[in-house]
């Protein structure tokens, strides 16, 4: 980008959310809506300000990103070996893809009250949810991309006598990073989705259950506040793997190009 353009995101943004909070406001005031629906803008300031006075709000974030972590490490390993597998073995691949299939259009939030029965209303079971959601998007990236390495290079791996693992080391897991890194983020806030939604149905900890015990004393400028720290953990953990993917592929054009160039 040349010139001004590299500073474009730091005006409108802010300009946005502006704009937004004032259209918020002019809503509410116009229409007068009640507080119990949608409070006012500094409503929820003030009620955001007394959530990050207390020091159980801290307890449940960190039970949340806990959870969310958890999960989406469990999910992204899990995605990278199995996706990797069924990528070197055609066979099996196909005679696994019914039950592929089958696990991933079953509705998983549908799943979260035979989690809770397993393993309690502990984070084990948030844990697993978030994993869940987070395995398809990495298995079926990591599947997408071992497959898509280049036959070529393949024949040049073996015509340097390299094994299956050091094909897969040298080659196909570089090649295929992109991908799976691709996977990963969509993977990392679908994990977050699922820790959050475990808490709201079944939770003693974490900012689910707080919305939760928001919305049960009828506390919705408490609620709203909850939403804007979930909002900021889900894009703190989504960073996460941006700022991974900038370090691990560097060289890929979905990285290269998003880089500010001065003119």
């Amino acid at each position: 980008m040349n010139g001004w353009h590299k500073y474009f995101l730091w005006i409108t943004t802010p300009l946005l959310t502006v704009a937004l909070i004032a259209a918020w406001q002019i809503a509410v005031d116009v229409f007068e809506v009640s507080k119990f629906i949608i409070p006012r803008p500094i409503e929820v300031w003030n009620g955001l300000i007394r959530l990050l006075g207390q020091d159980e709000t801290y307890a449940h974030t960190w039970t949340t990103i806990y959870e969310a972590s958890a999960g989406f490490i469990l999910g992204s390993l899990a995605g990278i070996m199995i996706g990797a597998v069924l990528a070197k073995m055609p066979l099996l691949e196909f005679t696994l893809s019914p039950f592929i299939v089958a696990a991933q259009v079953v509705p998983k939030i549908a799943l979260i009250p035979l989690f809770i029965l397993w393993f309690g209303f502990g984070s084990e079971s948030k844990i697993l949810m978030s994993a869940m959601l987070a395995f398809f998007p990495v298995f079926a990236n990591t599947l997408f991309g071992v497959k898509s390495v280049d036959p070529g290079h393949r024949d040049v791996m073996i015509s340097l006598n390299a094994g299956r693992w050091q094909t897969f080391v040298r080659l196909e897991l570089p090649s295929a990073l992109p991908s799976i890194l691709t996977g990963m983020e969509v993977g990392m806030v679908f994990a977050t989705v699922g820790a959050v939604v475990g808490e709201f149905m079944g939770g003693s900890a974490g900012l689910g259950f707080l919305a939760m015990a928001s919305l049960n004393a009828f506390e919705v400028d408490t609620l709203f506040a909850v939403l804007i720290l979930l909002t900021v953990v889900g894009f703190a953990l989504y960073s996460v793997v941006i700022v991974a993917r900038r370090f691990a592929v560097p060289w890929h054009e979905s990285v290269a190009a998003s880089r500010p160039t001065i003119a």
